[in-house]
């Protein structure tokens, strides 16, 4: 455990000794997302990460598009992912860019490597490519193209930028070794033709620079010190080195810029894959990738976390070079226990049954005061209106209980919060079975939920008046897969839970929610935190998506002694 210790600072440990060897003068770091999809969960511990060094050293911190592709990347992502990031807290100021922004230097640092005999252009096929690169076992074999001269390189790579070559006819490859240990160093693919619109560029370029080649390039003109990403690029991390170093950008491994690994941030039961997302947007079943079902940053926004759950939540997990799941109760604690003593805990009743107080005066209504939340007594208090004929939740009335069921039944007496103990006289069905109304009497002494006699009640529930009360639709969620049968069946489809979304019509609750804002969050009492919903919410009409329930199992590991 000592080792897991001293992994969870390690990026850190690169950083103070680069800074003190001289290596860098300050720390610049970026966030450089592909404009393909939404940000999900796994994103926002990168961003953190990212945005946390350049503050915790001083530095600076640049949010960047890696938008080489064309083929997959939209206008729509860029400005999705760009509210994501400032949602979260990671303050990019004036340092905003495009890996578009270096079509011009890309194209000429691979005119240099040319000049230099370090890359070369090839028309093998891409199966070819594949066929000649080798296995893990088998060392791979020299492309026939890989000794043209310079000057035919440099005509054939401006011929491929004029457009005079078909996509997947000509490729730019770097020229390194063949026989290397490591796949990505044997001769890779710099640049590849490809006929298409850039979101940002038009009909400008007809060849693109690989990932591998711009983003070290990208990390060197931004003067990143610091590169910090995912374990899958560890492997790359020799061929990053190799570009800044033959481009003059770097002298040695131990300068700037410098490629460091993390591992990903996995959630246990969930779907992050952007294919499966688009395909459930596709399918209509869900409504977007912002559907709270769904663990995409805009999707837990619209659900109702909060910036500072998810950067607990990544603290919690810590960092590490190792990969590990975490199981979503975590998320969901960090959400509980940043809302409990911010919110206030209003009353509604989700599925309402009419309780008539036979006793209490016909027309009279009481204003009661009622505390927001009794562990935070600076969120004040309220008003909540109280009249003889109320709603409660139907599962709070029982016509047999069960032993220990001290809620609503026959003879028994219960405390209606904040108001006044209540005693089940009688009830009525329709021919159905369905109870319909609840006949009560109430004790006048005992207003605010106490009695002057010191009786107890064991059973206490919320309630709201009926003819205050305001009727609203609640969204209920659970997983969008089967957690009990996995993410995925066999086939690779998903395994879709069909009780994700549960929709309740005609709740009632207090007239004081009705002015809820979107994203404006509350604690239903002995329901869940709820949050209004962002895009089906009207003035005066809002929408609640459950956030997430009250209770749970989950405890926090205990830390090692």
């Amino acid at each position: 455990m000592e080792n897991e210790a001293v992994s969870k600072n390690f990026i850190e440990q690169i950083i103070e000794k680069d800074l003190a060897e001289g290596h860098c003068e300050s720390v610049v770091t970026r966030f450089p997302p592909e404009p393909n999809g939404y940000l999900h969960i796994g994103h926002a511990k990168s961003i953190l990460l990212n945005y946390g060094l350049s503050k915790k050293y001083g530095g600076k911190f640049n949010l960047r598009f890696d938008d080489t592709n064309p083929t997959k990347e939209k206008v729509e992502f860029v400005e999705s992912i760009q509210a994501d990031v400032k949602w979260l807290g990671a303050d990019w100021e004036d340092r905003l860019f495009f890996a578009s922004d270096y079509f011009d230097q890309m194209y000429e640092a691979a005119v240099t490597l040319i000049k230099n005999g370090k890359a070369y252009v090839s028309d093998l096929t891409a199966e070819q490519i594949r066929e000649y690169r080798g296995s893990l076992t088998e060392p791979g074999k020299n492309d026939p193209n890989r000794e043209r001269s310079a000057e035919e390189n440099l005509d054939l790579f401006e011929r491929m930028k004029n457009g005079e070559f078909e996509d997947g006819t000509m490729v730019l490859r770097a020229k390194i070794d063949m026989t290397s240990s490591n796949i990505n160093m044997r001769d890779p693919v710099l640049y590849r033709v490809a006929h298409m619109t850039h979101h940002r560029t038009g009909d400008q370029w007809c060849i693109y620079p690989m990932y591998d080649f711009a983003h070290p390039i990208e990390d060197a003109i931004e003067g990143i010190t610091h590169s910090i990403c995912t374990l899958e690029f560890e492997d790359h991390r020799p061929l990053y080195d190799w570009v800044v170093t033959e481009l003059g950008y770097k002298k040695d491994a131990d300068d700037t810029p410098k490629q460091i690994e993390f591992a990903k941030l996995y959630l246990t039961n969930v779907v992050t894959g952007k294919r499966y997302i688009k395909r459930l947007v596709e399918d209509g079943i869900v409504d977007g990738w912002d559907d709270p079902r769904l663990v995409s940053i805009a999707a837990l926004r619209r659900r109702g976390f909060t910036p500072e759950s998810i950067r607990n939540f990544v603290e919690l997990c810590g960092i590490s070079k190792a990969n590990s799941s975490v199981d979503y109760a975590m998320l969901e604690y960090c959400i509980r226990e940043d809302l409990k003593m911010k919110r206030p805990r209003m009353m509604a009743v989700l599925d309402p049954v009419k309780v008539i107080i036979d006793n209490y005066p016909e027309d009279q209504v009481e204003q009661l005061e009622v505390t927001n939340n009794l562990e935070n007594p600076e969120l004040g208090t309220r008003e909540v209106p109280f009249t003889k004929e109320l709603y409660i939740d139907r599962e709070d009335f029982m016509e047999n209980p069960p032993k220990k069921y001290f809620r609503m039944f026959p003879g028994n007496e219960v405390r209606l919060m904040n108001a006044y103990f209540v005693k089940c006289e009688s009830f009525k069905k329709d021919e159905n079975g369905n109870v319909t109304e609840i006949h009560c009497t109430y004790d006048p002494a005992s207003k605010g939920g106490n009695s002057p006699d010191g009786r107890k009640v064991k059973g206490t529930i919320q309630w709201v008046s009926a003819k205050y009360a305001k009727p609203v639709t609640v969204r209920l969620y659970e997983n969008i897969v089967n957690e009990e049968l996995g993410v995925y069946n066999e086939d690779g489809s998903l395994n879709l839970n069909p009780n994700s979304l549960t929709v309740l019509e005609n709740c009632m609750v207090e007239p004081a929610l009705m002015e809820a804002k979107p994203y404006e969050s509350f604690q239903f009492v002995r329901q869940g935190f709820f949050c209004a919903d962002c895009k089906d919410s009207k003035p005066g009409q809002p929408v609640f998506n459950r956030v997430v329930s009250l209770k749970s199992s989950f405890k926090l590991p205990k830390a090692n002694a």
